[in-house]
């Protein structure tokens, strides 16, 4: 089984709004097997021609599966919306493999 990642842009309009929903989501990743590889963080673009990111975040969860049952919790998903007020995101999911 593939390991699935969660690539995370966004842009912070109220940064103490923000932290309540980044506080409130951390132990639903972590029920649901997901943990933080990158949590903002210093930047760059090293080749191409790539679009300007704001703020990376990335996740990694143990299958598709797994991400799913986080982004469908019910204690998430208020917690997204209040996110939705507050912030624009853009989420971006990739199946790959890690060594052990």
């Amino acid at each position: 089984m593939a390991d699935y990642f969660v690539v995370v842009d966004v842009r912070i309009d109220d940064p103490v709004a923000y932290k309540r929903y980044a506080d409130g989501s951390k132990p639903i990743i972590e029920r649901c097997g997901g943990s933080y590889l990158v949590r903002g963080g210093a930047f760059d673009v090293l080749e191409g021609d790539y679009y300007s990111p704001r703020r990376l975040v990335l996740l990694r969860f143990p299958s598709r599966e797994d991400f799913d049952t986080f982004y469908n919790d019910p204690e998430y998903r208020a917690l997204r919306e209040e996110r939705l007020k507050v912030s624009d995101m853009v989420l971006i999911g990739v199946e790959g493999f890690t060594e052990s």
